[in-house]
């Protein structure tokens, strides 16, 4: 027998890209979506595909993963974001997977970054490995404030095929997550205590220019390419600037 999958997906106002994310993955046996309460149609579009929705109160990107994957009844948990989308090549080779049910408890999958409409193949964004199948009871993601990832008990491998990740809308939904995002990265290294200089305010997001553009020949990807190395850059000058504040105070 196959075994069956369920995929866990968590929302907050994703009208606008679930239901090309639920598309994809119709095929499972079960879908579970928590959603944090959205004001726009997110939860309508959601049941569209599932009747397993449930409105949970943000608690943070690993709880609110960790509730969906609490819920799922399947073998197996893919967990998704709502602008992630599964390719044809990782469908079948989950299905391969589901057939078998033996070998590893998790598989990393790679990640295809889209990008004003291209796939952007340098700059450190591609293959972008993410732990995403597992076995149900072998994973959970750590909890985390940013950044979340799946702890697997046992072997884990990698899968063909990719997710395709339609990441940013445009550059004001950039800087709109970069202040969200950047908050929690710096409540969390001050909670660690980690150490951290005022010279890292310059030096970090330069290193991150030159490591994308340069090193990781983001210049291959165009303007693009040019555009996300400095966008990159200052998503970490801006979470340099609140540890500091952080650590200062």
């Amino acid at each position: 027998m196959t075994a069956r999958l369920t995929v866990a997906v968590i929302t907050w106002n994703e009208e606008a890209r679930l239901r090309r994310c639920l598309e994809s993955v119709a095929w499972a046996d079960e879908i579970v979506v928590v959603d944090a309460a959205s004001t726009d149609k997110t939860a309508t579009i959601a049941r569209e595909f599932t009747d397993h929705v449930f409105v949970h109160p943000w608690e943070g990107f690993a709880r609110q993963k960790n509730r969906a994957v609490e819920r799922a009844t399947g073998d197996w948990v893919l967990s998704l974001d709502a602008d992630e989308e599964v390719g044809d090549e990782l469908r079948e080779s989950i299905r391969r997977v589901l057939a078998s049910d033996a070998g590893p408890n998790g598989y990393t999958v790679a990640r295809r970054n889209i990008f004003w409409g291209r796939f952007i193949r340098h700059g450190r964004l591609y293959p972008d490995w993410q732990l995403r199948l597992f076995r149900r009871g072998a994973g959970r993601f750590v909890d985390r404030d940013v950044h979340e990832s799946v702890e697997v008990t046992g072997t884990v491998t990698r899968l063909d095929g990719a997710l395709v990740h339609e990441s940013y809308r445009d550059v004001a939904d950039f800087l709109e997550r970069t202040n969200r995002y950047t908050s929690l990265a710096a409540d969390e290294w001050a909670r660690r205590r980690r150490p951290f200089s005022a010279a890292d305010v310059v030096l970090r997001p330069l290193s991150r220019f030159v490591s994308m553009y340069v090193i990781h020949r983001g210049f291959l990807d165009g303007w693009r390419g040019f555009l996300l190395a400095v966008l990159y850059a200052y998503y970490v000058f801006i979470r340099s600037v609140k540890i500091w504040e952080r650590v200062r105070d």
